[in-house]
């Protein structure tokens, strides 16, 4: 099953040049292997390895904006918040892998007013 349930988001109106801020909420249970279920038997550990967001603007090349590698020490349904300044519109691209092999993929387009 691919996790593929997050969200991305920015201001309404994005305008060429001026910093604004990028929020990702990602569903994912962060399992940290310390908790057991019903049953007793130890839930495996499954937290997001490496989250990724990749700028790729109107001819320009794929650009690496923000990377983060989680702990166990993250709660259920992690939400990320990084900076950016676009000066053209394109598309944020982002990718996560978990523990368990799990990949999640989103891509969304961001217009930038005045470019």
């Amino acid at each position: 099953m691919a996790l593929n349930l997050a969200r991305m988001s920015w201001p309404d109106r994005v305008v060429a040049g001026e910093v604004f801020m990028v929020r990702i909420l990602v569903q994912h249970p962060m399992e940290t292997g310390y908790l057991q279920d019903n049953e007793g038997r130890t839930v495996p550990r499954n937290v997001i390895q490496t989250l990724t967001c990749h700028w790729v603007g109107e001819g320009m090349p794929l650009k690496e904006v923000f990377r983060v590698e989680p702990s166990s020490g993250i709660s259920a349904n992690p939400l990320f918040e990084f900076y950016l300044r676009a000066t053209r519109s394109g598309e944020l691209w982002l990718r996560w892998i978990d523990d368990a092999g799990q990949m999640g993929q989103l891509r969304q387009v961001l217009t930038v007013h005045g470019a």
